[in-house]
């Protein structure tokens, strides 16, 4: 019953913060506990989620490539630039984060310092106008990077 108000709370706080990502997340985790699918479904996310949510996003970010907007030239020109080579290192850098975070998280044990991350995610989409979404924090770092580059 505990977990139910907890996540009720996030889903208000994901409404109010307007992190649909969220809010659908638990809306659908909530369905799946109201129905007692839960636990038919929930190890198998808690298994085999990320991986599916990556490969999702991946597929969505490699859309562009795959529809034929972007050329062969425009990675080798990508790739020699400043923005190019700043992603590159942004992009090792963030993914090696990751790797450490989830480890944290789930290997270490520290997964009660999810509702904090949920709801620093959902504040920076409510104020910020951000995004809640992993791999797009690269090229955020890197658009700011670039903006303060361009400045001086």
């Amino acid at each position: 019953m505990e977990s139910n108000i907890i996540l009720v709370v996030i889903l208000g706080i994901s409404i109010v913060g307007k992190a649909t990502s969220v809010a659908i997340s638990v809306a659908a985790l909530l369905i799946l506990k109201l129905l007692g699918l839960d636990k038919y479904i929930f190890p198998y996310l808690n298994d085999k989620g990320m991986f599916w949510g990556l490969v999702l996003l991946t597929a969505a970010i490699l859309i562009p490539i795959a529809q034929g907007n972007v050329k062969a030239i425009d990675i080798k020109n990508n790739l020699v630039s400043f923005v190019g080579i700043t992603a590159l290192v942004l992009s090792f850098l963030t993914t090696y984060l990751s790797g450490v975070g989830l480890r944290y998280l789930t290997v270490q044990g520290h997964s009660d310092v999810m509702p904090s991350l949920i709801l620093g995610s959902v504040a920076a989409a409510a104020f910020l106008g951000g995004v809640p979404v992993g791999p797009l924090i690269t090229s955020g770092i890197l658009a700011l990077l670039v903006k303060m580059v361009k400045k001086s």
